[in-house]
């Protein structure tokens, strides 16, 4: 596979970023959520920064968004990672590359800390957020229920070495 395109995500990109996702809830390791939301809830939910695309051509391979961990302003440097990559295009690099670009264009945006919570059978996820820097730092057990069963939740996070380093 050739190297993808990275650029933002557009609006007109949803049908193609909301199949990528039901791909990935299908999975059963990649989110609590059991739906797509509607594209109105979705960008609600998501920092209006740092939304990116990877693309072949035209065609979508996999996207990336970050979301506030919260509303108070000490935590502003802080987003949580949203990344699903198409299953045909899954373990080619793609997710390494987006999420490469992510953090780049994160920090350009002044975000400090990148935090993932991914689940413990996720493990091309796990390897991808290692790979590009994120550590570990802990479990968090039993944080959630996916249909019915207590789901534990890897926590990762990726300090950034050229913002809120002084």
């Amino acid at each position: 596979m050739a190297k993808p395109t990275i650029r933002p995500m557009l609006a007109t990109d949803w049908e193609s970023v909301a199949d990528i996702y039901a791909e990935g809830i299908a999975t059963g390791v990649a989110t609590f959520e059991t739906e797509i939301p509607s594209y109105e809830v979705w960008e609600r939910a998501h920092m209006e920064i740092c939304r990116l695309v990877a693309l072949n051509g035209s065609k979508i391979l996999g996207w990336a968004a970050l979301s506030p961990v919260s509303s108070r302003c000490v935590y502003g440097g802080v987003a949580e990672v949203s990344i699903y990559i198409s299953q045909s295009s899954r373990g080619k690099g793609v997710g390494k590359q987006l999420l490469s670009h992510l953090i780049q264009a994160s920090e350009k945006e002044g975000i400090w800390t990148l935090q993932s919570g991914v689940f413990p059978t996720n493990i091309g996820s796990i390897k991808v957020h290692k790979a590009v820097g994120f550590r570990q730092i802990g479990v968090r057990e039993r944080v959630g229920k996916l249909k019915g069963i207590w789901m534990d939740n890897v926590l990762f996070e990726r300090r950034s070495k050229v913002i809120g380093v002084d």
